[in-house]
């Protein structure tokens, strides 16, 4: 078939590139956000997305809207069968989801109908989620709820960060992204609808969804800073500076005070509403990362000491 992909940051890549290896379809063109400024000097750069298709001599759609006209007839100009959607990023209008005759399928990291919405990962290890997994489905108006055509499952390991899972979610649902492009061309793939029950919603996580709340369980804790690993990455404040938290440990230490510091010779706890977790690496404001350890000596961190 014929496919414009659209998708935007690196965890689309393993799913641009399984399509441009395979030998059934032919990827004209790809859509992704338009470069963006990045780095001291605010260059423009392209999207991971927008590179790759360089690097293959694809053509790159930018569109500031998808429902820019120009770029609504250029799409029509390259005439897709299907276009394929993994993290682009963006709303698609009605008058760009009806160009191509096989639609647009999205490769959503969710057992759908769990987890609709733009941070699907991060829900499901901060619920406690013990499987997710990818689905591929077919876009309709209404967010992430169109017909299925096919799932992968993950099982999520004790200590996953959302990084480590949409990792492998990436490379086994660019298998599965690549299988319904071929079962639509073939014709054998019948989109199922969602069931109305079960469906959950993963909003944006934004920096103020990743404050750490010590107040909460130690259980709660671990798991809110692993959904947020890497981004937008999880916080507290530290002598009223912020101070970035890497991924904690639970202990069996009790009698810490919700966000109460310890230092000892190998770990640094902290409080919470239950037992302590010991800190992994953190970073202070204008400081490098480093080990709890280390930087709780240059710190020097003092009894009744709190991260807030």
């Amino acid at each position: 078939m014929r496919l414009v992909f659209a998708g935007t940051p690196a965890v689309a890549l393993p799913a641009l590139q399984a399509l441009i290896d395979s030998p059934r379809h032919d990827v004209v063109a790809v859509v992704t956000r338009p470069d963006a400024p990045a780095g001291r000097g605010r260059r423009l750069l392209r999207s991971p997305v927008g590179a790759l298709a360089d690097e293959h001599d694809i053509e790159v759609l930018t569109p500031a809207r998808a429902k820019d006209p120009d770029f609504r007839q250029r799409l029509r100009e390259l005439a897709p069968d299907c276009c394929p959607v993994v993290a682009y990023g963006a709303l698609l209008p009605s008058s760009a989801l009806e160009i191509p005759p096989q639609g647009w399928v999205n490769l959503h990291f969710s057992l759908l109908p769990a987890w609709r919405g733009a941070a699907p990962v991060q829900a499901a290890i901060r619920h406690g989620d013990d499987i997710t997994g990818a689905s591929t489905f077919r876009i309709v108006r209404e967010l992430d709820a169109g017909p299925v055509f096919g799932v992968v499952t993950e099982k999520i390991r004790p200590r996953d960060t959302a990084g480590e899972l949409l990792d492998r979610l990436a490379r086994s649902g660019s298998r599965l992204l690549e299988s319904t492009m071929d079962g639509i061309e073939d014709g054998t793939l019948d989109p199922q609808e969602q069931p109305a029950d079960g469906v959950s919603y993963a909003p944006k996580v934004t920096v103020e969804d990743a404050r750490v709340d010590l107040t909460q369980p130690a259980i709660a804790v671990d798991r809110l800073v692993r959904a947020v690993t890497p981004d937008p990455g999880a916080w507290a404040v530290f002598r009223d500076e912020r101070l970035k938290l890497g991924p904690v440990e639970p202990s069996d230490v009790d009698g810490l005070a919700p966000g109460e510091l310890r230092v000892e010779r190998r770990r640094v706890l902290v409080g919470t509403a239950t037992s302590a977790v010991a800190l992994g690496e953190v970073q202070a404001a204008g400081k490098k990362r480093m080990a709890a350890t280390d930087w709780a000596r240059g710190s020097r961190i003092e009894a009744g000491e709190y991260l807030a």
